[in-house]
C-alpha cells in the first residue's frame, strides 16, 4: 500500500501564502505548526533598524517606524509576519531606546485589514517602569497631508492586537493610532507597567484589555462599542456613551487594584453596563458589594436586556450564593445562568466595610433568602460547573428550581 503523501507541502511558498490568505489570520499562524515547510510560509522578515534611527530624536523614530509600517500594511494580499529590531549604541535622554537595549516588534498582519504587534526587549531591564497610554486619533486631514503612506494604509486598519506594550513604546504606539480612523476591534494584552488607559474612538466595536497587572484607571469613550472584556484587577474604570452595548466581560481574577475599594464606583460601572444581554461577573464582586450593604433590588437600575449571565468563582459559600441570588433580583429577562467555579482561581477575602448604604443583609438565613429572591420568569438553562455537592451549591441549585418556572435543562458538571 502506497504512503499518502503530503502534496499540499510540496507546493511553491507563494501558493501556500494565498491559500491561507482565505482562512482567519489566528488560525493562518498556526499552521507554522503543520511542518517545516508551512512553518517558513509565515517565517518573519527581518528588518534592522539600527543604522536608520541611531542618533534621532524620539518623535523622529517613532516617524520611521510608522512609515515602514504603514509600507508594510499597504498590501494585504495574504498574511505577512516582519521581525522589526530596533536598536541605539549611544545613550541620550529623549532617545527612544535606552542604551544597550534592542526592541523587537513581531508585527504580523492579515487580508482582513488585521495587525498585530507584539513588542519585547532582548534585555528586559526596566521594562515595567509605570506609565499611561492614550489612544486617540488624530483629525484625518491632517494627518493625511502629514503622513501620506502612512495614513492612507492605517485609516483601512479595522483590528490591531498590541501585546507587551512598555513605556519604551508608548510614543510609538500613539503615533500608530493617530491615523486608525475606522478602527472596529482593539485588543492589549501583558502590558506591563501600563497604570492609566484612556481610549477615545467614534468608530470602535470591540474593546478587550487582558493581564495588565499594574493598571489602575480605564476610561473609554466609544459610543459605537459593542463588545467589552476585561480580564485582571479591577480598577477604576469609566465607560462612557457605551448605549450599544451588547456584551461585557469582567473577569477580576485578581482581586482589586491599589485602589481602595468603592462601592460608588462600582454602582457606576454596572450602570454603564445595564443595557448589555450578556454579561460575565466575577462572584466576588457581588459578594463584596453585598457585604457593604448594597442591596440590588432597592437600586434604580436593573439590567432589563440581559438574558445571559456568566458568574465565575474558586468556589460556592454561602455569601456568594446568597449575593448571586440578590443580584438576580434586577436580571428580570435572564434566560441563561452560568455558574463557573474553577478550583485553580485564587480565593478573593472579603475586606471589612464601613456600611454606609443599607444594613447588611448576608446574615439572612437560607428561607429569608427564598423568599426575597424573585421569580426567574424567563430562565431556561441553567448550568453548574465544578460542582462538589456542597450544600451551598445544593441549596443553590434547590433556589433556582423553586424560581424558575420555565426551566427546561439544568447541567451539572
Amino acid at each position: 500500500m502506497e504512503e499518502n503523501l503530503d502534496l499540499t507541502s510540496n507546493l511553491p511558498l507563494e501558493i501556500l501564502r494565498y491559500i491561507i490568505s482565505f482562512i482567519p489570520l489566528k488560525e493562518a499562524v498556526r499552521t507554522s505548526t503543520l511542518s517545516t515547510t508551512w512553518r517558513q510560509v509565515l517565517a518573519p522578515i527581518p528588518v534592522t533598524f539600527e543604522a536608520e534611527i541611531k542618533g534621532l530624536a524620539i518623535h523622529e523614530a517613532c516617524k520611521e517606524v510608522s512609515e515602514v509600517l504603514g509600507r508594510f500594511l499597504s498590501s494585504c494580499s495574504c498574511p505577512e509576519r516582519w521581525k522589526l529590531s530596533l536598536g541605539v549604541n549611544q545613550y541620550k535622554k529623549d532617545w527612544l531606546i535606552r542604551e544597550d537595549d534592542d526592541l523587537v516588534v513581531l508585527a504580523t498582519k492579515g487580508v482582513e485589514k488585521e495587525l498585530h504587534l507584539n513588542f519585547f526587549e532582548q534585555s528586559h531591564n526596566g521594562n515595567d517602569n509605570p506609565f499611561h497610554l492614550k489612544l486617540q486619533p488624530k483629525s484625518s486631514l491632517n494627518n493625511l497631508q502629514n503622513h501620506p503612506t502612512q495614513s492612507a494604509s492605517f485609516s483601512s486598519l479595522r483590528t490591531l492586537h498590541l501585546r507587551s506594550v512598555n513605556h519604551q513604546v508608548t510614543n510609538l504606539v500613539s503615533d500608530l493610532f493617530d491615523g486608525c480612523h475606522l478602527l472596529e476591534s482593539l485588543k492589549l494584552e501583558k502590558c506591563v507597567g501600563l497604570q492609566e488607559l484612556h481610549v477615545e474612538m467614534s468608530s470602535l466595536h470591540s474593546l478587550e484589555v487582558m493581564d495588565c497587572p499594574g493598571i489602575l484607571s480605564i476610561i473609554v469613550s466609544a459610543p459605537k462599542l459593542k463588545s467589552f472584556w476585561y480580564r485582571g484587577i479591577l480598577p477604576t474604570m469609566q465607560l462612557k456613551s457605551a448605549f450599544d452595548l451588547v456584551e461585557a466581560n469582567l473577569e477580576l481574577d485578581g482581586g482589586v487594584c491599589l485602589n481602595e475599594f468603592d462601592c460608588e464606583e462600582v454602582l457606576c460601572l454596572l450602570a454603564s453596563l445595564k443595557e448589555v444581554q450578556n454579561l460575565t461577573v466575577s462572584g466576588w464582586l457581588l459578594e463584596w458589594m453585598c457585604t457593604a450593604g448594597v442591596i440590588f433590588g432597592r437600586l434604580e437600575f436593573q439590567f432589563n436586556k440581559l438574558v445571559e449571565l456568566c458568574w465565575l468563582s474558586s468556589s460556592m459559600d454561602r455569601s456568594k450564593r446568597d449575593s448571586l441570588a440578590c443580584f438576580l433580583n434586577i436580571c428580570p429577562s435572564l434566560e441563561k445562568l452560568f455558574v463557573k467555579m474553577n478550583r485553580s482561581l485564587s480565593s478573593i477575602t472579603c475586606q471589612f466595610f464601613h456600611h454606609y448604604w443599607h444594613e447588611p443583609h448576608l446574615w439572612m438565613d437560607y428561607e429569608m433568602v427564598k423568599s426575597n429572591t424573585s421569580q426567574l420568569k424567563h430562565l431556561k438553562m441553567f448550568s453548574i460547573a465544578g460542582f462538589l455537592g456542597d450544600e451551598d451549591e445544593v441549596l443553590l441549585m434547590e433556589l433556582l428550581l423553586s424560581k424558575a418556572v420555565v426551566l427546561e435543562s439544568m447541567t451539572i458538571a
